[in-house]
């Protein structure tokens, strides 16, 4: 009998096959105890303030509150979780900006299981973990200038926690009055976080603000594919 103390962890993932597959490869290795299992962004932050994981593995195109927001608010409550990503996405924008989020790991989903377990315990210790494939990047990309980026993450870090939450929330498609009621405001104050949006990134419609964003990671392409 294994008594080596668990790591334990709470799943992040809306898919559901991801998600039953995660669980089973870690429950059956052993090493490692589920807490629970988030369908959202929001779930997963409200879990992690009463679970108290020490991992959490987060996917980013999270429902509701991105997997990038939802780091932030989970390590603002409790910063001595550890957030892996483990995304289907993984090009430099998305690692960056989820280091920035305080991830302590980046993983692709085509990863092995053998990485993925490694990259548990790792991170779990307090060591940065990513996919091989992503670290050489990161190695060869560390004196690169991308100015573009740049101001794309400025014009972000403008934003507020909540008008991050509205903009994701927007370029999903919700309308005003669903927006308010996922975030138990009034209608009228989701109109001037809006407006507050506009101002503050000098875009004046719902596709300028779902174009910013996709480039800034709140979503991924694939959440929302109808933007004109």
């Amino acid at each position: 009998m294994n008594t080596t103390k668990q790591i334990t962890v709470l799943l992040a993932e809306d898919h559901v096959v991801v998600r039953e597959g995660l669980s089973s490869l870690l429950n059956v290795d052993g090493r490692f105890r589920i807490l629970g299992e988030a369908r959202t962004g929001r779930q997963a932050v409200e879990m992690a303030q009463v679970l108290r994981p020490e991992v959490v593995l987060m996917d980013i195109a999270m429902p509701v509150l991105n997997g990038l927001e939802a780091t932030k608010q989970i390590l603002a409550t409790d910063p001595a979780a550890k957030v892996l990503i483990l995304s289907a996405y993984s090009d430099d924008e998305y690692i960056s900006r989820a280091s920035a989020a305080g991830a302590i790991g980046f993983l692709e989903k085509q990863t092995s299981s053998e990485i993925l377990i490694k990259a548990i315990h790792e991170v779990a210790k307090g060591k940065p973990f990513f996919s091989p494939t992503i670290a050489k990047r990161k190695r060869k990309a560390q004196n690169k200038d991308r100015s573009r980026n740049g101001l794309l993450k400025a014009s972000s870090a403008l934003l507020t926690s909540r008008e991050l939450e509205v903009l994701q929330l927007v370029a999903e498609g919700s309308a005003n009055r669903q927006i308010a009621l996922e975030l138990g405001i009034s209608i009228k104050t989701v109109e001037k976080h809006r407006q507050n949006l506009m101002d503050k990134l000098s875009i004046h419609d719902t596709a300028g603000l779902t174009r910013f964003a996709i480039a800034t990671g709140v979503i991924e392409n694939s959440v929302r594919l109808t933007i004109v």
